[in-house]
């Protein structure tokens, strides 16, 4: 395989990554578009801003930009297994897909791949940190997960950056 038809394969993956499904009315993508647009602002601005800096983040937590709160690495060793190796890196990851992931969700930009990074961390949040705990105590953390999993097959919709970057414009679509 040349490195022509190898850059060619990836971007084909990589549109297909992006290029979102739309709904044959616009009114069946505005339905959809709000569960991701308010989950993706409750991550951002509630969940991720509290343990990752942004510019958005609460002055009081005193955190840099893209800096993880200090006490987060903490709370992810005491998940205990591979968390307790590299506590800081998996405390990174987690609070950059709430923070970053929940602006791209509100966005519709790269919704596939932030659904994807978003889904692997309400996993973990559902199923390791409260695993233990009530059903009660999960369903925060599973609606995240319910959505995530839903706009990865979806992605954006015709209301998102992906479908404005990668839609073809046809005169015999219907809105």
């Amino acid at each position: 395989m040349t490195k022509k038809t190898k850059m060619t394969l990836v971007r084909v993956l990589f549109a297909r990554l992006t290029r979102p499904l739309t709904m044959p009315y616009w009114w069946q993508d505005v339905l959809l578009m709000a569960p991701r647009v308010v989950c993706g602002y409750w991550l951002t601005s509630n969940f991720g801003a509290a343990k990752f800096g942004l510019p958005w983040s609460p002055p009081e937590n005193n955190l840099g930009f893209f800096e993880v709160a200090f006490w987060f690495p903490n709370d992810v060793a005491a998940y205990g297994g591979v968390f307790a190796l590299c506590p800081a890196l998996f405390a990174w990851m987690g609070a950059f897909s709430e923070g970053v992931g929940g602006l791209l969700l509100v966005l519709g930009l790269q919704t596939r791949i932030a659904s994807f990074l978003i889904a692997c961390t309400m996993i973990v949040a559902a199923f390791i940190q409260h695993g233990g705990e009530t059903l009660w105590n999960m369903l925060p953390a599973m609606a995240f997960l319910f959505v995530a999993l839903f706009n990865m097959v979806l992605g954006s919709g015709r209301f998102g950056l992906d479908y404005l970057l990668t839609a073809k414009k046809s005169s015999d679509e219907k809105l």
